[in-house]
């Protein structure tokens, strides 16, 4: 068996090792403060999963307001698609983070405004509303395509 210090050099052998220490309930084993944090790593890694997928879909859904008739237009509804499917996958998984998303959503889109591209075709970005007024639902909404 392997050491405490695994977790240092090995990550895959020390979580195998604490999982079966968990359900041995051999509590006098188990290196808790390392499973603590690897446990809030998860739920850190879930939540920046949603949040960067939430921004793309934004992104990309401001780029198609702003470039209806861009070259890349059919390319970035695919992807909104997708991207909508593992949002909501992943949101049943975790509810909670559907509350804390629409709590995160005008953040969120300030993000997806500075990352959206200046120019498309040869085209000027034109202005973008400043304030988000879109709902977490309508973002995921499969029929979702809004204008300003």
């Amino acid at each position: 068996m392997r050491g405490m210090d695994s977790y240092e050099t090995d990550l895959v052998a020390w979580a195998d090792q604490q999982a079966d220490r968990l359900r041995r309930r051999a509590a006098n084993e188990v290196d808790w403060d390392n499973v603590a944090e690897e446990i809030e790593s998860v739920g850190n890694e879930q939540r920046n999963a949603v949040e960067s997928l939430l921004i793309l879909i934004m992104q990309h859904l401001l780029q198609l307001a702003a470039w209806p008739q861009a070259s890349a237009a059919g390319h970035w509804q695919h992807e909104v698609d997708g991207w909508r499917v593992q949002v909501e996958r992943r949101l049943r998984r975790s509810p909670a983070l559907r509350v804390e998303m629409e709590r995160e959503l005008a953040d969120l889109y300030r993000d997806a405004v500075r990352t959206m591209y200046r120019a498309v075709d040869g085209i000027p970005r034109p202005p973008v509303p400043d304030e988000c007024s879109w709902s977490l639902e309508q973002l995921l909404l499969p029929d979702f395509w809004p204008h300003y």
